[in-house]
């Protein structure tokens, strides 16, 4: 299916979704119970991911490197939705990491594979290492989880996988070839899986976020001030500006997406990648 024609499907589907519960109803996503782990959830869009999967019934595993910030991560959720999840310290960038999350969820059958981005700069700025740390934290990282967690998904013929990648993927910029370059990698690995675990009811999504307002956007705005000797306030406006919608999105509009492609409800979408950006990406396809 066209990635426009999905993109407008599934935004009149959160739409209603939202229309339905500032009436008091809800849709049953047929998650209730089902193990998900959120990668990198202390946090901005992982959090939000987490939370939203909470509220639809998931027993959720969320994960970070900072015991005290997933502490209030998890006292968050549970202030939102009233239900509890479990915290696994981990950096998933390491075998280590990985090996905790995987003992932690014998039985996943949802995962969000969710990092922080490398730091933009310019091709001078980016030795070998920092080529390394991108690979490592925004394609192979995720990849590896996938590897450790698909089997078990395969054998249960339910899985959902769901890459927080970048609207770079589909729209690079110099400033950002770090993020994009990992990131692609991650997306043609993930396309060429899809066909092979989808007739086992497992999917695999990447989705695409442009300007949802998280501390990774203060922090671009921050920057963006300094270079370019502007107030942070003006720096926010721009980037606002260049969104179609004229707006920062949400984290909490972006982990309804995420949710709904971990329903029971999207068993047929699978090997997508879901542009997250107010309307901004300029392409067809």
């Amino acid at each position: 299916m066209p990635d426009r024609c999905f993109g407008d499907s599934l935004r009149i589907f959160c739409g209603s979704i939202h229309s339905l519960k500032t009436q008091g109803f809800s849709m049953d996503l047929g998650i209730q119970n089902r193990h998900a782990l959120v990668c990198a959830s202390s946090q901005g869009i992982g959090l939000a991911c987490a939370t939203a999967l909470a509220r639809e019934g998931a027993q959720v595993v969320i994960n970070g490197r900072d015991a005290s910030r997933l502490a209030q991560a998890q006292a968050l959720i549970k202030q939102k939705t009233g239900r509890d999840v479990r915290a696994v310290v981990a950096d998933i960038t390491t075998d280590a990491g990985r090996q905790a999350l995987f003992d932690a969820c014998p039985q996943l059958d949802i995962l969000i594979n969710n990092n922080a981005g490398p730091q933009p700069g310019k091709l001078a700025d980016w030795d070998h290492d920092a080529w390394i740390r991108a690979l490592e934290g925004n394609m192979l990282a995720p990849i590896l989880l996938i590897r450790g967690f698909v089997p078990g998904m395969r054998e249960r013929k339910f899985g959902r996988i769901v890459n927080v990648t970048s609207a770079m993927v589909k729209s690079p910029r110099p400033h950002q070839a770090l993020s994009t370059s990992a990131r692609t990698g991650l997306t043609a690995f993930s396309k060429s899986l899809s066909f092979e675990v989808a007739a086992d009811n497992v999917t695999i999504n990447n989705v695409l976020p442009e300007r949802i307002d998280t501390p990774r956007q203060e922090f671009l705005a921050r920057r963006q001030a300094e270079i370019n000797q502007i107030s942070y306030e003006e720096a926010r406006a721009k980037f606002a500006s260049s969104i179609a919608a004229k707006r920062f999105g949400t984290p909490e509009e972006f982990a309804d997406a995420v949710a709904y492609l971990c329903s029971a409800q999207a068993g047929f979408i699978s090997g997508q990648n879901l542009q997250l950006d107010g309307g901004s990406y300029p392409g067809l396809m």
